[in-house]
């Protein structure tokens, strides 16, 4: 692209950095706030600064949050002791707009894949074993993707919570194999959750 502005070209690039954003539709997007009044793109720019700046997450689940409890972790109505275990904040929005699930959650920040570098001690697992030695938490629900790196995940955290009476289950096989959850259809994810199995029935199955 030739640009004749070196401001354009400067914004371009900086939204083209976001992912799935090619240089075109950066260019769609700046373009777009170039013909919005000014005072509608300053609060375009600044609601995102703050959003940067003063966002936190939970101390409890590490979901995103504007307090040190988020939302979910601070509602009474839910039910604090069961814990839907998942990979990322994308995941946690999922499972919400199902509508099925009412208890807490408590977000990884990734799954463990060594051949991408990520081990154990990079995720929040052992924040999640202090969870449920200190809460009265009755169920452990694994939402995890259902591929080799999500299996390995509920595999190593099962054998950390072993000596700890408390039900892991995970949830059905609704969701393919080396599927994403945050891609799956409300239904399917709903019913997976439903229809969730023993941990240990489905650890020894897969060996």
């Amino acid at each position: 692209m030739v640009f004749s502005s070196s401001l354009l070209e400067n914004a371009v690039n900086e939204f083209a950095k976001l992912p799935g954003i090619g240089k075109k539709t950066a260019l769609r997007l700046v373009l777009h706030l170039i013909k919005q009044d000014a005072p509608e793109v300053d609060h375009f720019s600044s609601t995102i600064a703050r959003m940067r700046a003063e966002i936190k997450f939970c101390k409890r689940c590490f979901n995103i949050s504007d307090a040190a409890l988020c939302n979910i972790c601070s509602n009474k109505l839910r039910g604090n002791d069961t814990i839907c275990v998942v990979e990322n904040i994308r995941d946690v929005i999922a499972i919400e707009s199902t509508q099925q699930f009412n208890g807490v959650y408590h977000v990884l920040g990734g799954i463990i894949s060594p051949l991408d570098g990520v081990g154990p001690d990079q995720l929040t697992i052992d924040a999640l074993v202090e969870r449920v030695k200190n809460e009265a938490i009755k169920e452990i629900i694994f939402a995890l993707n259902p591929n080799i790196q999500g299996d390995t995940t509920i595999y190593y955290i099962g054998r950390k919570l072993k000596d700890i009476p408390v039900k892991i289950t995970t949830i059905a096989r609704g969701i393919a194999f080396g599927g994403e959850l945050e891609y799956a259809d409300e239904m399917t994810l709903a019913k997976s959750i439903s229809n969730r199995i023993p941990v240990e029935h489905y650890v020894n199955t897969a060996k």
